[in-house]
């Protein structure tokens, strides 16, 4: 008894002493060297994960693998997907080589023979041709991977194997210090963690379905899962065409999707029959997915795939008032993306999902967040939501849309703008700009970062119109005409009786390449007059933000145009109501052309219009700065090489930007004479060379924008009291009328 005993004792001890050389607590004295002094050795290192299972990289996510770990070891694999965890901006990011030369993008050059699939494309040549990207890594601010790292799923046909070797032998990666890495999915099956398999370093993520866990909030951007058919460009418009109130829709609720009966998934969805009613709420889910889902299909399959094929998705999303978007494998879903586009108000249900730009977009206004562990709440909480509420959710649907969403080249270019207001700290963009119209991608903070520089927001400010928004801008274009008639063009522009306060200043923009006339030569005026002489004598110089220009209304007038004061101020007047509008004069319109299969442009005289010409408009200040910067170079070179279109492009700008026509103003009725008077236009307009010109200018800069931004209008504003029945004398814009 007393030897068992003892054996009992010493075991114990063994395996305490065992233990504590495990854990570090115990250290062996130094061995002694020959010469009797001691050798110190140095510590094992202390590694605070314990080993892995030794597998190749590529072969730890099969399924062979993932039915023999531990759930210890899956938590292992969640905590080494970024060893970077804790990397923000001022610990991982080098702002140096921004603030000295700007925020631009290099892409690496793709290499030969190198996989790379038509999203990943898409992204690189989206990148490459906005305003941001540097052909000189020398340049650059942010780096951006050629190699594919959209789809890290071992299973998919799209995977690049190898991908750790690829990234760290690039010269200047740098263990991934300013560099951003776009993915759609991670992980494989049944786990699907987010893991890229490979190690990102310091690398920032664009990713779609990341968790809050392990996303680095102001350092990663979450962004949507899009499908390969997503527009790359422009994109459709969302499907709210009208304010209906009450903003009720045939069903309630709804939702239409697989069921998984393997390895992760929602369990959200496995639980959505309890609150199905085939009625206003509609939550269908089919177990037919996968080669051999009949060999795993449980007892209800049968009813649920009979119950799914009854509805059709489309007009189902399209009739509905909210849409659940529970999580999938992974935690984004399309469903997501496609209720956005339906003015369907998202119900998201995938807990521990960092929405979609988080960091800018206040969510709140536009979904409703649920909560996977109350699934049964859920409609007793939508039907609770009253209908203004619901429609004010509904419109932020379709904003969100438009301004983020709806194509691959809004998705990539909010993602570089928002990493560029991180950059440029002291110019970012404020909440409202990114969360009303018209979005952080027309509201640039390199302009102002005051709201009332902008056309957008007067109306969220009191004092609209409260200081120099009452002066007013004439910008004249000259050109090679007589300098008489650059004289009867200030003389008849210079402001009466009824506009002269209103005038501020007038800009010559002087493009001849004869010399100026002398300075006796220019009629006398109440106001300064401000000669520019354009340095390239090209066409999108009239456009340029020239720092002379100090009042937001700006008159853009051809050397030719003649209007009376009268017909200015009028103008004026209906601007102050748009400001984010072109207000003019001449209109044209657009068309399609069925036979040409392409965009066609006319200048006939018809009920409605689509353009405003800004050889006699009225536009804010801010769209010079808008099209000098927000334009690619390509378009204004086409403009500049052509000698025309000029006032197209612009109209193809403030179109896209407003989701609006122009705005035509009524005008002296021998205006069409005067402008096709003896000029040195009247030739041009004449010329069928140039108006094959504009033709093909519409269908190059559709085919930029990835749609045709200009809509039709058939408003004509008249003056006040202009159809009255009141004496002549008592009218405000008598002029007008008479004319």
């Amino acid at each position: 008894m007393q030897a068992k005993k003892r054996y009992l004792i010493l075991v114990s001890a063994g395996a305490c002493l065992v233990l504590l050389f495990y854990l570090g607590g115990l250290q062996l004295p130094a061995a002694r060297s020959r010469h009797g002094r001691s050798r110190i050795e140095q510590p094992w290192p202390h590694y605070s994960d314990p080993l892995q299972v030794f597998l190749p990289w590529d072969q730890t996510d099969t399924e062979e693998y993932n039915l023999h770990i531990s759930p210890r070891q899956k938590r292992d694999v969640n905590r080494s997907v970024y060893k970077s965890k804790r990397c923000r901006m001022d610990s991982c990011f080098d702002f140096s080589p921004c603030q000295k030369n700007g925020f631009k993008v290099y892409v690496y050059p793709q290499q030969k023979g190198e996989k790379i699939s038509e999203s990943y494309q898409n992204i690189l040549s989206i990148i490459e041709g906005s305003r941001f990207y540097t052909s000189d890594p020398g340049q650059a601010c942010l780096f951006v991977l050629s190699v594919d790292t959209l789809d890290r799923d071992q299973l998919s046909p799209q995977y690049v194997h190898n991908l750790k070797t690829k990234v760290q032998s690039l010269p200047l990666w740098n263990d991934g210090r300013n560099h951003l890495i776009f993915n759609l999915y991670s992980g494989t099956w049944p786990d699907y963690t987010e893991d890229l398999g490979f190690d990102i370093g310091q690398a920032m993520l664009a990713k779609a379905s990341i968790s809050t866990e392990n996303f680095r909030p102001s350092f990663d951007v979450s962004i949507p899962l899009f499908s390969k058919e997503h527009p790359r460009t422009g994109g459709e418009r969302g499907y709210l065409k009208y304010n209906t109130i009450p903003p009720f829709r045939k069903y309630m609720l709804v939702f239409k999707g697989k069921r998984y009966l393997t390895g992760i998934g929602s369990d959200a969805r496995n639980a959505l029959y309890h609150v199905h009613n085939g009625e206003d709420v509609v939550l269908l889910t089919t177990c037919k997915h996968g080669k051999d889902w009949q060999k795993h299909k449980d007892a209800r399959c049968d009813k649920d795939n009979a119950e799914y094929d009854k509805f059709d998705y489309k007009e189902m999303l399209h009739n509905s008032t909210f849409c659940l978007v529970p999580r999938g494998r992974r935690l984004g879903s399309f469903r997501f993306l496609e209720a956005l586009q339906a003015a369907c108000v998202p119900v998201m249900l995938s807990n521990g999902w960092e929405l979609p730009f988080s960091e800018i977009i206040d969510w709140n206004t536009a979904a409703v967040i649920g909560d996977e562990r109350l699934l049964l709440q859920i409609p007793t909480t939508v039907h609770s939501i009253h209908q203004d509420k619901i429609l004010s959710l509904r419109q932020q649907t379709q904003f969100l849309w438009e301004a983020y969403f709806s194509s691959v080249e809004k998705i990539v270019l909010t993602t570089l703008e928002i990493i560029q207001d991180r950059v440029l700290e002291h110019g970012s963009r404020s909440s409202l700009m990114w969360n009303s119209h018209p979005g952080g991608l027309f509201a640039l903070p390199q302009y102002s970062g005051y709201l009332g520089d902008f056309p957008f927001y007067y109306a969220t400010l009191v004092y609209l119109f409260s200081w120099p928004f009452w002066f007013l801008n004439i910008d004249s274009v000259g050109s090679c005409l007589p300098a008489e008639k650059n004289d009867e063009a200030i003389k008849s522009n210079k402001g009466g009786r009824n506009s002269l306060f209103l005038l501020f200043q007038i800009i010559v923009l002087w493009n001849c390449d004869k010399p100026l006339p002398a300075k006796h030569r220019w009629p006398a005026t109440s106001v300064p007059v401000i000669v520019i002489e354009g340095e390239n004598k090209v066409m999108s110089s009239r456009f340029l933000p020239y720092e002379n220009i100090l009042t937001d209304a700006v008159l853009s007038l051809d050397e030719d145009t003649v209007l009376s004061t009268t017909e200015v101020d009028f103008a004026f007047t209906v601007w102050q109501s748009f400001p984010e509008r072109i207000v003019g004069y001449p209109a044209r319109s657009h068309f399609w052309d069925s036979n040409k299969e392409r965009w066609g442009y006319t200048s006939k005289w018809t009920n409605d219009y689509s353009m405003v010409l800004t050889g006699a408009a009225m536009f804010h200040r801010y769209y010079h700065y808008l099209y000098t910067h927000y334009l690619p170079t390509s378009l204004k070179n086409m403009v500049d090489q052509l000698a025309n279109c000029e006032d197209i492009l612009m109209n193809f700008l403030v179109s896209a930007v407003t989701k609006l026509p122009p705005i035509k103003v009524t005008q002296k009725k021998q205006y069409k004479e005067t402008m096709m008077g003896q000029s040195s236009r009247a030739s041009r307009w004449a010329d069928p060379d140039h108006f094959a010109q504009r033709q093909t200018c519409m269908n190059k800069f559709a085919s930029w924008f990835g749609t045709m931004p200009l809509i039709h209008s058939q408003m004509r504003l008249d003056p006040v009291l202009f159809k009255d029945q009141v004496s002549i004398l008592r009218k405000k814009y008598r002029d007008i009328e008479r004319l």
